[in-house]
């Protein structure tokens, strides 16, 4: 049996580093895709998007915590017939609610598009994402399977197995379909995903098929106890399994809805605001397709982080030694600071080559130069947000994100409706949300912890970003003769090199401080 279970610490490198390969991959499709159907066809893609995020969330948001605590549990016990009652609860749970937001769905998407959405041409991607529905409620409950059975290579196998064959998918049949008009491009993009998530699942069934009779052969069949295989033994795993992922659920909703909102806020308040329907998916899909990626792509150095920190602070907080927690918070914290900062740097600085080598379309590079500051906060946020989560304060980020909600809704209505603003305002808004959040954590932080980092910090590393990004701006306006590539190249190459000269000049960072980052190599069983 010890050769199915990982450790906790090798399991979590095998998912970090899983999650972490799979954050580059899915960037790839992120850059080709725009290419191949535009922002047009992006933002027909993204608009439906939030509809099924939410469904998932409804379907699965605590289906695989509560499936590996359960399995957990039983597996402790030696209970082969209760895992097995506990697959087939969860199943049964997430395949009905599955087929029921599928039909759903699928009865009621003239409405949404003609009362939510502004742009008819979404139905067509609509349609296409329903099955995925199904899929992910099945993979959901495997997920949990494998991590109640301490085996978290499976779920890692399939998600990279997934990755990849929606990449392949995506690109394929979005490409195959673009003759017939930019909605069935959009549409054959969304195919791609469910291709995606069916091999993902696939994978994940061989992995349990396999294993099953290793598992059945390595621990004895216990002996029925009564009323535990009846019905009203699976009514009472039933409301075991509710009980743990209802209240999962619930919190993450929260995230799930200001998604949604935000995107049906957008799209009826540029209508508002007069902007052409055709032009208000271009630029929402811009937004939300190609520059949040932009954004998005260093955190999964933050998550690394942020993976690190949260068994660290349980158990110092478990021992009560409030020391190590303010040693290893504030090691995240800086760490945070000092590795987005150079991407935030880039972002403003070369903003216009950095949209036009990934895009081929640089009209985009003003909302990415608006949101490059804010970046630094959304690094910043997640180790924060960690640490509120291993201190047991789950409910502490949940205000602060429903606050930081409320604010970006009301801020979308009111400045992206305006004709000066446009999509620029839903910007402003989204950057304010960003920075509204990452100031509530750090004040629930530093409130109940009375938790502070040196001033002093901040203001080297914003030498330190100063310098970099002067000697990109440099480097980048020289007028060199011939390719404009090798430029970007040389200019993001001089900015970093000055940035980390400053680092190590102003000693922001240390080999113990370099310890704290996860690397494979960093950790031993």
């Amino acid at each position: 049996m010890n050769q199915l279970k990982q450790s906790f610490i090798k399991g979590t490198m095998i998912l970090l580093v899983a999650g972490i390969v799979n954050r580059i991959l899915g960037f790839l499709p992120r850059i080709a895709l725009p290419r191949l159907i535009g922002a047009e066809g992006v933002g027909l893609y993204q608009l439906g998007y939030p509809f099924l995020i939410l469904i998932l969330t409804i379907i699965t948001g605590g289906v695989p915590l509560a499936v590996a605590k359960l399995v957990a549990e039983a597996d402790a016990a030696g209970d082969e017939a209760r895992i097995r009652r506990i697959l087939r609860l969860s199943m049964a749970l997430t395949t009905s609610l599955g087929a029921l937001f599928t039909a759903l769905c699928l009865l009621f998407a003239p409405l949404i598009m003609r009362y939510l959405l502004t742009d008819s041409r979404v139905y067509l991607t609509f349609v296409c994402m329903t099955p995925i529905i199904v899929l992910v409620g099945i993979s959901s409950v495997m997920r949990g399977y494998f991590q109640g059975r301490q085996n978290m290579i499976p779920t890692a196998a399939s998600q990279i197995a997934e990755t990849i064959a929606r990449i392949v998918a995506m690109l394929l049949f979005a490409q195959m379909l673009l003759p017939f008009g930019i909605e069935y491009a959009a549409a054959g993009a969304m195919i791609g995903v469910t291709v995606g998530e069916l091999i993902g699942l696939l994978v994940t069934l061989v992995f349990y098929f396999r294993s099953r009779s290793r598992y059945a052969a390595v621990r004895p069949k216990p002996e029925p106890d009564g009323g535990s295989d009846g019905s009203r033994g699976n009514r009472q795993l039933m409301r075991h399994l509710l009980r743990i992922a209802v209240p999962v659920t619930a919190s993450r909703l929260v995230g799930s809805t200001s998604y949604l909102l935000e995107s049906i806020f957008i799209a009826q308040s540029l209508a508002l605001a007069g902007i052409p329907t055709a032009i208000a998916t271009a630029q929402y899909g811009a937004l939300q397709g190609m520059i949040i990626p932009i954004l998005l792509l260093p955190s999964a150095l933050t998550f690394s982080l942020s993976t690190s920190l949260v068994p660290t602070l349980s158990q110092a907080a478990a021992a009560g030694d409030m020391r190590t927690i303010h040693k290893r918070l504030h090691q995240s914290l800086r760490l945070a600071l000092i590795t987005g900062a150079p991407f935030a740097v880039i972002m403003f600085v070369l903003a216009e080559p950095l949209c036009y080598y990934l895009y081929h379309n640089t009209d985009i590079a003003v909302m990415l130069k608006m949101m490059a500051p804010v970046a630094l906060f959304i690094y910043f946020q997640a180790p924060l947000q960690a640490a509120l989560q291993a201190l047991d304060r789950p409910g502490t980020a949940l205000v602060n994100s429903f606050i930081g909600s409320a604010i970006k809704l009301t801020l979308i209505v009111v400045l992206a409706s305006r004709p000066s603003y446009g999509i620029l305002g839903a910007v402003l808004a989204i950057n304010i949300n960003i920075v509204a959040v990452t100031l509530l954590h750090w004040a629930s932080i530093t409130r109940q912890l009375k938790f502070g980092m040196p001033s002093g910090e901040f203001v080297k590393v914003g030498a330190a970003m100063l310098a970099m990004g002067f000697a990109a701006f440099v480097v980048e306006t020289s007028g060199w003769p011939g390719n404009g590539g090798w430029r970007f190249v040389a200019a993001s190459l001089a900015g970093t090199a000055v940035y980390l000269a400053c680092v190590a000049w102003m000693k922001l960072i240390d080999k113990y401080d370099l310890r704290r980052i996860p690397f494979p190599w960093t950790f031993k069983r």
